[in-house]
């Protein structure tokens, strides 16, 4: 996958909106703020083909960007109080459509704050993902802000907790200083080559 060719391609904020799938699909999951589009932006070495946002809810749709011939799809952040009720239905079903076809999802990119234990929207959705058989592996965001005394055990403890809900792998990210992307973008390219294969 050459991650250099880049372009965000479309928004869509409600269920009907949605495109037929034609080719792998890499998904990005993850609570209001935990860095989705930092993430993105630094695993395709841009600075704003993902919009962040320092307000938390401000991804209401979830967004196609293609990179080279997959597309990376950003789901909308949960877990934000202030969202209303309505929002929040609305969310909930464009995410349940753009799941309704098992086979969609190529391999989903679950984010969680190395920092701080999955929080309970995080684990709601860890059991989501379990229960409908979606691959997945969980990246840890903000290593930057750990001691480096700490990343072997911060990745042990976060693969206690979600290996048994299914999770194929738990990797320690940094969109501030890049580690561990070289890591994930071949993880991610293994993924994506394997799903073409069996299309093929």
């Amino acid at each position: 996958m050459n991650y250099a060719k880049a372009s965000f391609k479309a928004s869509y904020g409600l269920s009907s909106q949605l495109p037929a799938s034609d080719r792998p699909e890499i998904v990005f999951s993850g609570r209001s703020n935990v860095g989705k589009s930092s993430l993105i932006n630094k695993l395709c070495n841009r600075k704003s083909l993902a919009r962040v946002s320092g307000v938390p809810g401000k991804t209401a749709t979830i967004n196609f960007y293609e990179v080279d011939d997959v597309y990376f799809v950003d789901l909308p952040g949960y877990g934000y109080a202030k969202v209303g009720r309505e929002e929040r239905r609305r969310w909930d079903e464009l995410i349940n459509s753009y799941f309704a076809k098992a086979e969609r999802s190529t391999l989903l990119v679950q984010l969680l704050d190395s920092r701080h234990a999955p929080s309970a929207d995080d684990k709601t959705m860890l059991e989501y993902l379990r229960h409908y058989g979606i691959p997945f592996i969980a990246v840890l965001t903000k290593a930057d802000k750990l001691k480096k005394s700490q990343y072997e055990t911060t990745v042990k403890n976060f693969e206690e907790i979600c290996v048994p809900y299914g999770c194929q792998g738990v990797y320690l990210t940094s969109s501030d200083n890049g580690y561990g992307m070289d890591t994930l973008r071949e993880v991610l390219n293994l993924a994506a080559q394997t799903d073409d294969e069996q299309v093929q």
